[in-house]
């Protein structure tokens, strides 16, 4: 089977990893003429997405690139300790999270599958493709087209894929909040080894943690208008922080002082999601990470559920009798959980009142999962899905398409 993967990002590459172990030949296609080095935002990993990392062979390389987080400190905006708690699977040393800049994960990743001799190929920008009985065909905006039995779309919220898997989703929507980011070695809050602090800040959501090098990597949750593209573009980094201090001066926390100790290294972006993708597939396209179930950032769990598709998708394919059998089963598989995902994140975003995604949500339950499971079936469940020796229990065609 030869896949075309369009996305050279965390999804399209993890996805290539994956799908190398399972023993299929794909191609990654990346619009970018270069990997880039640029700083961009940072992210923590779960212990699911490290534990989906090591059944495709990435766990150390992606922990050698971040550092720890062991616990979970929230504070109000009066300094009160709410409560400090375990994050994660900390007894093992390759499931605790992690936190490392999204450009760090993805160079790890694609030096691993530069390692395995995985082709990715850059500059290639989807413009649309074509299905036939035999298989699919990319064409990219360079004049040039490549062949393949199925065709993945990774291409991120803004998905090409997307508009020729579903022409009638809904395009990605503000969800409510403006996310700043920065990085800063001036600053010295409060802080553990491995711990990251949670501030419930009377005007913002804050969160920060110090690096063992002593580099305080923070974010804030503002909600707010949404800033247009020449705004995000032509505002400086003063000129945020000078917009956001005073959001933070009123709390008796360190969120205020952190920010203005923070030099240039500080961005901000519209937080987005996608309210519901009806169709992931087609007969030889399939969409995965953020092109089929993007959520705002709220619970964190971005990347990691792009690394748990990467590794119900292959082996989805490794062990369904069809290509169309297995595309079923891992959709199956994995939208009751990115749907829920969807849910939870919009809970904690008050300008995103959940009511309709409640709504999708529970038409996909009862589509895509037995009735009456519980949590802990769930979780258990999930640990048998990412299991990369435990078959994939693959479910007969429902006719319902995609």
């Amino acid at each position: 089977m030869r896949i075309l993967i369009i996305g050279g990002g965390i999804a399209g590459t993890a996805a290539a990893l994956a799908l190398d172990k399972a023993g299929l030949e794909a191609t990654v296609h990346e619009a970018h003429p270069e990997t880039g080095e640029d700083t961009g935002a940072f992210l923590t990993l779960a212990s699911n997405g490290m534990r989906a990392l090591a059944q495709f062979g990435a766990a150390e390389a992606v922990a050698a690139a971040g550092f720890e987080l062991t616990a979970m400190r929230i504070t109000t905006d009066t300094g009160a300790v709410v409560s400090t708690v375990p994050l994660g699977e900390t007894e093992h040393p390759l499931r605790r999270f992690r936190c490392l800049r999204r450009a760090e994960l993805g160079a790890a990743l694609r030096a691993e599958a530069v390692r395995r001799g995985i082709a990715v190929q850059h500059g290639k920008r989807l413009v649309t493709a074509a299905e036939d009985e035999d298989g699919v065909t990319a064409s990219f905006a360079d004049g040039t087209t490549a062949r393949g039995d199925l065709l993945l779309g990774a291409d991120g919220i803004h998905s090409v894929v997307r508009s020729l898997t579903d022409p009638d989703a809904t395009p990605p929507r503000y969800a409510g909040q403006r996310v700043f980011y920065g990085y800063t070695s001036k600053a010295t809050p409060p802080h553990e080894v491995g711990r990251i602090d949670m501030l419930r800040g009377s005007g913002s959501a804050m969160g920060y943690a110090v690096s063992p090098m002593g580099e305080t990597f923070w974010f804030a949750r503002i909600s707010e208008g949404e800033l247009t593209d020449t705004e995000i573009a032509e505002t400086t980094p003063a000129q945020w922080r000078d917009q956001l201090l005073p959001l933070l001066r009123p709390d008796a926390t360190a969120a205020a002082d952190i920010v203005a100790a923070t030099g240039d290294r500080l961005m901000v972006t519209n937080a987005r999601d996608l309210s519901t993708v009806t169709r992931w597939r087609t007969p030889r396209m399939l969409l995965v990470g953020d092109a089929a179930h993007a959520a705002s950032p709220a619970t964190g769990q971005g990347a990691s559920m792009a690394l748990e598709d990467a590794v119900v998708l292959a082996k989805s394919l490794r062990d369904a009798p069809t290509t169309q059998v297995a595309m079923e089963t891992y959709e199956q598989l994995r939208r009751p959980r990115v749907e829920r995902n969807i849910v939870n994140s919009a809970r904690l975003t008050p300008r995103r009142a959940p009511n309709r995604l409640q709504r999708t949500l529970r038409s996909y339950r009862a589509r895509f999962r037995p009735a009456g499971a519980s949590t802990s079936q769930a979780d258990e469940e999930l640990q048998r899905q990412l299991d990369w020796d435990t078959p994939v229990e693959v479910n007969a065609p429902s006719g319902q398409g995609g």
